[in-house]
């Protein structure tokens, strides 16, 4: 068996029961759940089911508060905090976002910071929901460290993801969803497992050095997106989510893949914004001639197409998911294999 076939709704069902089995309140589980389907069905494994055998060892250890319940506060009239209070992400991010789409209808603008939180997925589902309902939305989240500071050697910043969402007349938004390194992390991680070199622009070895040698390359520090500019921009992120938000600093945070030490505590923004309070009804018109240029140029493709059809495909015909992590998500749920 090369692989085992689940809908949608039998892998979302799977991925619940483990995670509740693990620890999981069930409105947690089911959030994440969600989630964690929706990467899978759009192409991003990486933030998909293979996910949950790392959040369930969490659980089963106590890193990650499977109870938690976040609570939100509304500081200013367009402004929200919202406390993850050390479960997982998607929780607080459902919280955020239901939060943050009438406020910005009222106030033109609203964000959330989000605090002592976990691994945000795939970053593009969060703002994609908001510009499902016409608004236009951008999020930042910092992670572990994983890349220098402009000019240093140890890892200390996250590779810090961000996405942005625009509503396009007659079709799904337009979304941009990145990380700020230059790979990630787990295409360096595959090298080593092979024994292939990796491109020395990749990451930079423990002295800072470039390097093509992925034991090296895990012992240093990943590469940034755009070298300064992104490291900088990787910096923007840090403030953001550990200072703004009140999260962990990338140095600080512990990491999102094993059951060892606290929480990692990281911190979230999500910005809203309602096109009617700037450019009024032509901004769906706007965003039209900016997607007609774009596809009338040979070779030219909207963001985010490519990910719009493996979801159809998903929808489909199902999941196409690994016998090995089958088996092993089935066991966590106390499910035959």
């Amino acid at each position: 068996m090369t692989s085992v076939t689940l809908s949608l709704s039998q892998a979302e069902d799977l991925a619940s029961r483990a995670l509740a089995a693990c620890g999981a309140g069930p409105a947690s589980a089911a959030s994440t759940a969600r989630a964690l389907v929706a990467a899978e069905a759009d192409g991003q494994t990486g933030h998909g089911l293979s996910r949950v055998p790392s959040y369930a060892a969490q659980l089963k250890a106590g890193k990650v508060d499977g109870r938690a319940v976040p609570q939100l506060v509304r500081t200013r009239p367009g402004a929200v905090r919202v406390d993850a209070r050390g479960g997982l992400a998607y929780p607080a991010l459902d919280l955020a976002v239901e939060t943050l789409g009438p406020l910005a209808r009222e106030a033109g603008v609203a964000a959330a910071g989000v605090f002592a939180s976990h691994h945000i997925g795939q970053a593009g589902r969060t703002v994609e929901r908001l510009a499902d309902a016409g608004l236009v939305a951008l999020i930042v989240s910092n992670t572990p460290q994983a890349m220098a500071f402009h000019g240093g050697a140890r890892p200390m910043m996250g590779t810090n993801p961000l996405a942005f969402a625009a509503p396009l007349p007659g079709r799904a938004p337009l979304v941009i969803d990145l990380a700020l390194s230059l790979v990630a992390r787990s295409k360096i991680v595959a090298a080593q497992k092979t024994g292939q070199p990796i491109p020395a622009d990749w990451a930079n070895d423990a002295q800072g050095n470039p390097t093509t040698d992925a034991a090296a390359a895990l012992a240093g520090a990943l590469a940034p997106a755009g070298g300064a500019k992104g490291a900088a921009l990787a910096l923007m992120v840090e403030i953001l989510c550990g200072a703004l938000a009140g999260g962990q600093y990338g140095w600080e945070a512990s990491s999102f893949l094993d059951a060892k030490g606290p929480s990692p505590a990281v911190g979230q923004v999500l910005l809203a914004l309602d096109p009617m309070a700037f450019a009024g009804p032509g901004f769906l018109e706007r965003m039209g001639v900016l997607a007609e240029t774009m596809t009338a140029e040979d070779g030219v493709r909207l963001p985010g197409d490519r990910r719009l059809a493996a979801r159809a495909r998903a929808a489909a015909e199902g999941l196409s998911i690994a016998p090995a992590l089958y088996a092993e998500i089935a066991a966590l749920a106390g499910a035959p294999a």
